[in-house]
């Protein structure tokens, strides 16, 4: 499944959450899905969004890693059913979104939050998110940076 579908797919999941235990699920499931993307531009993407590229892969890895692993079915892992990127630009913003609608739900989630533990999980993931959206808007300003310099060259 292309990129743009299944992060289509992640935040109308997220939107629907319904509780902490569901919305942990579907932010977890958005950082993988985040990782795997970050993975594939990093092998195949525009070479001058490689390393950044790496550099979200790291991020949202570090983004599962603080939360706990959901108890998926088989099929279930959306970062696994990415088959292709698509548009790398379009990708990159419905990421860039799904990132800031994470970050949002984790505040939710952190000021109910009945005991400490929950309260420091939601904190790093919100820093992880945070960090990878940042990543990606920084890929974004790259690919615009190339296409403006793209129609100079085209002119001269």
């Amino acid at each position: 499944m292309d990129a743009v579908r299944l992060i289509v797919t992640s935040r109308r999941a997220l939107a629907g959450g319904r509780g902490a235990p569901e919305i942990m699920t579907e932010v977890w499931q958005a950082q993988a899905l985040a990782q795997a993307i970050g993975s594939r531009l990093a092998v195949f993407g525009p070479p001058e969004l490689r390393g950044e590229a790496l550099g979200l892969t790291e991020l949202a890895g570090r983004g599962c890693g603080v939360l706990q692993v959901p108890d998926l079915a088989d099929g279930d892992l959306r970062a696994a059913q990415l088959t292709e990127l698509g548009d790398a630009r379009q990708s990159l913003m419905h990421l860039g979104s799904l990132l800031g609608e994470v970050g949002i739900a984790l505040v939710g989630i952190a000021s109910s939050a009945d005991d400490e533990a929950t309260y420091w999980q939601c904190m790093e993931a919100i820093d992880a998110a945070d960090e990878s959206r940042d990543r990606v808007l920084e890929m974004l300003r790259r690919l615009a940076d190339r296409d403006q310099v793209l129609p100079e060259r085209e002119a001269g």
